[in-house]
């Protein structure tokens, strides 16, 4: 945590002509030095040094008490005293320009306590112990959080095991990411008179780890000024030219910009709407970024509108009237009020035009809105503290049921970083993860049948949801249902999807090396990866193509799923056709064997039975007879075509073979279903692979009265099996029963109307 040196004269990113947002000049810390020299004040009023933090506090906590910063300064100042910053500054002057930051942004007492204290247990005598005692257990774990882990005793691992460290205690308390944020700022900001190449160095790590935690908690502040610093240092050509631009836009005599905002104001000023409309140039970073979007830059590219009201109500009141009286590009309309983003981010984003083609950004938010737009989670002040009537707490924070509290600054993405992190084998794996994961700056939220839900980077499958709630267990994983659908694990999900995931039964499941190319999540990739590395023999297996022991078990499964009737003494296929028999007429012949287990293939069934159920209307003399391809049943939705011989042939109007019919110019025929409900329909059963499963599945089909016509069973595959089922009932009434039973037995995952692709 030891503060760099500063050098006064190098120039860091230079501010936009017009001021970000309204703040207290940057403090001279040559003379806040002077004043820290000084030694404490007396106990009955405030060191000089933190009058500065205290005025920036009051603002944000007037009825702060402050006794506690007056000691953590007296601490903080005695145990630095004789130490100096490589710019020759009192060392001092770095935890208070750090608690300074913190103060703005609204933090509350307890953290700018830690944030006096953060250097001393690393730089000075004072031990971890002495804090607790002086200040409480919170600003002990605090200061433990943010304190460094000495490079004799870690090596080279030292910089990745202290991120691991200071993660996994922000895990539990927030408040220590946040401090560490405004120590990298702080460094940042003075870190002119290091080498050039240990200025690289830190100015990659920040880019590569601090920004995006400062992003993903909603910082933002915070993570625009880290973001020019590291711009200023990683591309110092880049940045002159992006300075230049700024400065040759403020030199403008018009300011497009303001013309804009003359016009809000006066549009919301008709409509009676209070609101407080302002300029936000944009940051070094983000008119680099525009620039090589767009080109050139106009006026009104160089910042944004911010639109201020007091309720959520106002914000769209506001982009009524704006879509309303003036030109709105609708394109640019975003609602981040109704859906927030995962780092608490709430906005309502549209865009304005005028006739000269200029186009401006416009930012509609509530003041409190605001403020969490900048400071994030720091602005939610401690989470951690009860209310003192606890029926009052809003219900994220009320404390769970063994007393902990919940803690609602704990996102999802934090979670999911600290699960993984634990099963990461050494340093480099995490370090290397870790600046991946922060990589991946969306969010996704997909459903699971049970009602819950799983945060998943953007871009995350089917096999990254199955670690993320299963975790190792996820091995066991076959396939997945998607929106309702079958799917492959391989399938990229999207925001909002519902996702089932089909698990094996079997315990020595085993994760495939392909898996390892559709992780895109780290708990994913390390678990496979683990899985992999403890058995080189079947990672060796799959690499390889060596097949013939995956194609035993196959095998193995397909007996034992066929086998089902338990019938002593009889292989695969012959269980299945004694199974089948018991429960279908005469005139279906079994098979002599194969583990394939089938009586007759779907294409090798009996012809469809005529249509006696169906009416062709207008038509009384013509045949109708039911697709095979569909097989429809009473009650389906049903369409007709005209085929040779003068036969009708009967679809269900979502079959594929409707669109072929069509598309071979068959004339529709109007048909529709007459009084007799007897049907055949084939139905496909997809399951997992166990023994007795047939003999289950045939006799909850007896039970509901349907008798089978033809039947398959599929070799195995990924222990799922896939069965086909021609069945005649009396009633199709009695097809949703018969279903359902079919689905009520167990292994069983879906049961669905067929559609095979034969020829129309």
């Amino acid at each position: 945590m030891s503060a760099e040196a500063t050098n006064p004269a190098t120039p860091g990113p230079v501010a936009p002509a017009v001021a970000r947002r309204r703040s207290r000049p940057r403090i001279d810390l040559r003379r806040l030095g002077r004043a820290a020299l000084l030694g404490p004040a007396s106990r009955d009023r405030l060191p000089d040094a933190i009058g500065h933090v205290v005025e920036a506090h009051r603002a944000h906590h007037p009825d702060a008490d402050l006794e506690i910063l007056r000691r953590a300064y007296v601490l903080a100042e005695s145990s630095h005293r004789g130490q100096m910053r490589k710019s020759g500054e009192p060392y001092i002057t770095h935890p208070l320009a750090v608690t300074l930051i913190l103060a703005e942004l609204g933090a509350e007492t307890t953290t700018l306590t830690a944030s006096l204290l953060h250097d001393t247990v690393e730089d000075t005598e004072v031990t971890l112990d002495q804090v607790g005692e002086q200040f409480g257990e919170e600003v002990r774990y605090l200061v433990d959080g943010v304190t460094k882990l000495e490079k004799v005793d870690y090596g080279a691992a030292a910089e990745p095991e202290t991120f691991r460290k200071m993660l996994v205690a922000t895990g539990n308390d927030v408040r220590v990411m946040s401090i560490k944020l405004a120590d990298r700022l702080h460094n940042m900001r003075t870190l002119g008179v290091m080498r050039p190449e240990k200025q690289a160095r830190i100015a990659k790590v920040t880019r590569d780890v601090l920004i995006p935690l400062a992003e993903r908690l909603g910082v933002q502040a915070l993570k625009t000024e880290l973001e020019d610093l590291v711009f200023a240092i990683l591309h110092p050509e880049e940045y002159a030219h992006t300075r230049e631009m700024i400065a040759a836009n403020a030199a403008r005599p018009d300011d497009p910009l303001a013309e804009f905002c003359d016009a809000i104001r006066a549009v919301l000023r008709d409509a009676d709407i209070p609101a407080e409309v302002l300029i936000r140039p944009r940051h070094f970073v983000s008119v680099h970024r525009v620039s090589r979007k767009r080109g050139e830059l106009r006026g009104a590219d160089f910042g944004r509108i911010l639109v201020l009201v007091n309720e959520d109500a106002d914000c769209y009141a506001v982009l009524g009237e704006l879509h309303t009286c003036l030109t709105p590009v609708v394109s640019e309309f975003k609602d981040f009020i109704a859906v927030p983003k995962f780092n608490l981010y709430q906005s309502l984003h549209t865009a304005v035009a005028r006739e000269d083609g200029q186009v401006a950004e416009v930012l509609i938010r509530t003041h409190q809105m605001h403020k969490v737009a900048e400071a994030g989670v720091v602005a939610l002040g401690n989470p951690y503290t009860a209310p003192a009537d606890p029926s009052a707490a809003p219900a994220e924070e009320q404390a769970t049921a063994d007393g902990e509290r919940v803690d609602p600054t704990r996102p999802g993405w934090l979670s999911r970083l600290l699960d993984w992190q634990r099963a990461a084998p050494d340093p480099d794996t995490f370090w290397s993860t870790l600046r991946e994961d922060l990589a991946q700056d969306r969010e996704i939220t997909v459903f699971r049948p049970d009602g819950g839900t799983l945060g998943l980077p953007e871009g995350a499958t089917c096999v990254d949801a199955a670690y993320a709630q299963y975790g190792e267990d996820a091995h066991a994983c076959i396939g997945a249902r998607v929106n309702g659908r079958l799917a492959t694990l391989s399938t990229v999900l999207r925001d909002g999807d519902t996702v089932q995931l089909l698990m094996g039964q079997d315990p020595a499941s085993e994760p495939s090396r392909e898996w390892l190319e559709h992780a895109h999540t780290p708990a994913a990739r390390i678990a496979i990866q683990r899985w992999l590395t403890a058995h080189p023999a079947s990672a060796t297996e799959l690499e390889t193509g060596d097949r013939e022991a995956a194609d035993d078990r196959a095998a193995g499964a397909a007996v034992a799923t066929a086998g089902a009737a338990g019938t002593a003494g009889t292989g695969a296929a012959g269980d299945f056709a004694g199974v089948v028999a018991a429960h279908q007429g005469a005139g279906s012949a079994a098979p002599q064997g194969g583990a394939g287990a089938a009586v007759r293939s779907p294409a090798e069934a009996p012809a469809p039975r005529p249509g006696d159920g169906v009416t062709v209307v207008g038509r009384p003399e013509a045949s109708a007879r039911l697709a095979g391809c569909c097989t429809p049943v009473p009650s389906d939705e049903v369409i007709g075509f005209a085929v040779r011989g003068g036969m009708v042939t009967v679809h269900r109007v979502e079959c594929a073979g409707v669109a072929r019919m069509r598309d071979g110019g068959r004339a529709e025929v109007d048909v529709r279903w007459g009084d007799t409900t007897e049907c055949r329909v084939t139905l496909v059963a997809e399951s997992f692979g166990r023994p007795h499963l047939l003999a289950d599945l045939t006799e909850a089909i007896a039970s509901e009265g349907a008798e089978i016509v033809s039947a398959t069973v599929e070799p195995p595959a990924q222990q799922r099996v896939r069965h086909t089922y021609t069945l005649q009932l009396p009633d199709a009434s009695h097809l949703p029963t018969l279903m359902r039973a079919m689905r009520n037995v167990a292994g069983v995952y879906d049961v669905g109307r067929a559609q095979h692709h034969v020829s129309a």
